[in-house]
């Protein structure tokens, strides 16, 4: 059993937010394998990170623990930008020769890689591994498409509400508990502190958004027999957009400045200290700790519309895929599993801090990182996610969901014209990719 890595450059950061393709590509011919070799060469492509070591030393021990009941095996890992990921990878469902066994893929990506005819039904396997009855029920349907599973879920993302104990104590108010709390305490807190933003919010920002509209009773979109029909012009995703769009202002967070940021900027915005609430991921903590506000901070679900309630996060992360290509595909499932496998999700979050899919690995590391607990509430609370359409990769890279937000807070357009515009777009996106 041997193992090589290789690290392909440049080096490029995982966007831990769900991650989507933007390339084209040649129509996917089919490249299904016509025999499942029991030896030879597996070859993986993960995605590279800012500070990748960490993730290497957790893949090589995976790669060690597979290789010990695969004799005559070898693993080739090479970590390739995420950037490009969308090109690189839909070349290689076209071409099998050049193609890898084993790929690691944003979760948003799931239904358009279903639909290139790249990934491997691996239902079956799936099913029959003992860890995954663990497995969160929205990771699973990261890796689901039409009741069909596509890979194994590696680990999960959700955001949550970061906000100044020191500023909430100076003014005397606690942690908000509704979203009409929320909306109230950030305008409070942008009364008393004009220099801050009370709650950074971006008009780039629909991960950040979604739970505004979800919390409503709002949906992206509406399947019914396996096609889908936006949603966002519904008056429940109406009244979820009115609600995040009341932010940008003077009273909060002027438009001017607010309309163009996207969730980096509004994390980024609270770790600098100008603002007194934002709305960031578990995979934030690291960025608001190097930031001034470290030892000043607190984080909490960030709250429904009923009191008390927990807003549905989007749920994002990454999957392990084998591809239908591989001659390998035994080897590859079981490999799939390795790098999947409770063991390995929990050294990650040692590691890199990535949640875990498993719900019992996940609070046995809420345990050891308290920091975590309102991440693990929230996934518990119920998250969600995309339309499972491979419409929605275009829908995302078009910009169509921050367009509609950019309208409105500009005075361009009203909710509900901005929100009939873009379910236009939306079932246009839908309907062209079938």
């Amino acid at each position: 059993m041997k193992l090589s890595s290789r690290i392909a450059v440049p080096v490029a950061a995982l966007a831990l937010a769900g991650l989507t393709a933007t390339g084209c590509a040649p129509q996917t011919s089919d490249t299904s394998a016509t025999k499942d070799e029991k030896s030879g060469t597996l070859r993986v492509w993960l995605f590279q990170e800012v500070n990748n070591k960490p993730k290497e030393q957790v893949v090589d021990a995976a790669v060690a623990a597979f290789g010990k009941t695969h004799e005559g095996t070898k693993v080739e890992i090479e970590y390739i930008p995420v950037e490009t990921r969308a090109q690189r990878i839909k070349a290689a469902f076209n071409d099998p020769k050049s193609a890898p066994d084993l790929i690691e893929y944003g979760n948003t990506d799931t239904a358009g890689y279903v639909k290139d005819g790249g990934l491997a039904d691996v239902t079956e396997e799936f099913n029959a591994w003992d860890e995954a009855k663990d497995t969160d029920p929205t990771a699973r349907q990261s890796v689901t498409v039409d009741g069909k599973i596509y890979g194994a879920p590696l680990f999960v993302g959700v955001r949550a509400l970061y906000y100044r104990t020191d500023v909430f104590k100076e003014l005397g108010i606690s942690a908000p508990k509704s979203q009409a709390e929320l909306i109230a305490t950030a305008k409070k807190v942008r009364k008393a502190k004009p220099e801050l933003y009370g709650l950074a919010v971006g008009g780039a920002y629909t991960y950040g958004a979604m739970p505004f509209l979800w919390a409503n009773g709002g949906e992206l979109a509406q399947e019914n027999g396996g096609t889908y029909k936006a949603a966002v012009n519904s008056p429940a995703a109406r009244k979820g957009i009115e609600a995040y769009t009341s932010l940008f202002g003077d009273d909060n967070c002027p438009a001017a400045k607010c309309a163009s940021m996207g969730g980096n900027a509004t994390v980024t915005a609270f770790a600098s200290g100008k603002a007194a609430m934002a709305i960031g991921g578990d995979f934030s903590h690291q960025a608001v700790e190097a930031g001034t506000v470290k030892g000043k901070y607190a984080v909490v679900p960030l709250p429904g519309v009923e009191a008390g309630s927990v807003a549905p996060a989007f749920a994002g992360g990454n999957n392990i895929g084998v591809l239908k290509s591989s001659a390998h595909r035994t080897l590859a499932v079981d490999l799939m599993k390795s790098f999947t496998g409770k063991e390995t999700q929990a050294k990650l979050f040692d590691a890199m801090g990535f949640l875990p899919t498993y719900t019992d690995v996940l609070a046995d590391s809420a345990k050891k990182q308290p920091f975590i607990e309102p991440f693990v509430k929230t996934l518990g609370a119920g998250a969600k996610f995309v339309p499972a359409s491979p419409g929605w990769a275009q829908i995302d890279s078009s910009l169509i969901l921050p367009t509609m937000f950019q309208e409105i807070v500009s005075g361009r357009k009203d909710v509900a014209a901005a929100s009939d515009d873009a379910a236009k777009k939306m079932d246009a996106a839908f309907t062209s990719a079938g």
